[in-house]
């Protein structure tokens, strides 16, 4: 009977200590992923503002606006093919490198992922209005929070859900690039209606998988493999986020 008890008193121990490191885990997740947020914003808003001025160039914008020479080369020129695709090369890169990286080394790539990602989006700032922007951002941060804490409270197992999304989000770059050439307003509002439905299924299921991927490791207790992993939870909850916003911000958006 004593060895029963303590039997169950080493597995309850166990387990909260279990708990209480999914909490830290979730908590360095969500901490890593709002930083990169907060990058993308700073360098989003940054140079998007720079780029837009009242003295007259050669380049008009709208009545009374103008391109600067950055504006032009970012936004106009070739090299907004290298800016356009820049982070998607950069997550290919980082999944594929992510073994051979430290975690310190993963966490810096991120950053400079996040950084690039707020690059490459700083055009809002030139065709949405701030406030629209802002209101957008308050949105997609209320139904991320929403639709997470469903994918981490839920009893109901998701996996499924991951080829069917992961397809989906193939088929969003596809009809993307398309676009791009065909310029069909019909195909835009279709790619953003389901970008915002596939977006929101992935938050949920990134959400649970970071979860359950931590409770079936958490007995090796790798540090390395733990902060490697929060990170790589992180990139995947902030690629949710972002592109949830982008999708949204088609429909809620009020253009200049």
């Amino acid at each position: 009977m004593a060895e029963l008890r303590s039997t169950r008193t080493a597995a309850g121990t166990r387990t909260a200590q279990i708990d209480e490191g999914l909490r830290a885990h979730m908590n360095k997740v969500y901490g890593t992923m709002s930083v990169g947020l907060l990058f993308t914003a700073l360098v989003a808003w940054a140079i998007g503002t720079m780029v837009v001025s009242s003295t007259p160039t050669e380049y008009m914008l709208r009545e009374g606006q103008y391109l600067t020479q950055l504006g032009y080369s970012l936004f106009a020129s070739p090299l907004k093919w290298v800016i356009m695709f820049l982070p998607l090369v950069m997550v290919f890169a980082f999944s594929a490198t992510i073994n051979r990286l430290s975690a310190a080394g993963a966490q810096l790539f991120f950053y400079v992922f996040a950084a690039a990602m707020g690059l490459s989006i700083s055009w809002i700032f030139v065709v949405f209005t701030d406030v629209s922007i802002a209101s957008t951002f308050l949105a997609t941060a209320a139904a991320f929070a929403g639709l997470s804490l469903w994918g981490y409270t839920t009893k109901k197992d998701i996996s499924g859900w991951g080829s069917f999304l992961i397809m989906g989000v193939v088929g969003l770059i596809v009809a993307s690039i398309i676009n791009i050439f065909l310029q069909s307003e019909m195909l835009a509002w279709t790619v953003s209606f389901l970008g915002v439905l596939i977006f929101a299924g992935l938050t949920a299921y990134d959400t649970q998988r970071i979860k359950t991927d931590y409770i079936q490791h958490a007995q090796a207790m790798d540090g390395e493999w733990l902060a490697k992993s929060a990170i790589m939870g992180a990139l995947n909850l902030y690629l949710d986020f972002i592109n949830l916003f982008m999708f949204l911000l088609q429909f809620m958006g009020s253009r200049e």
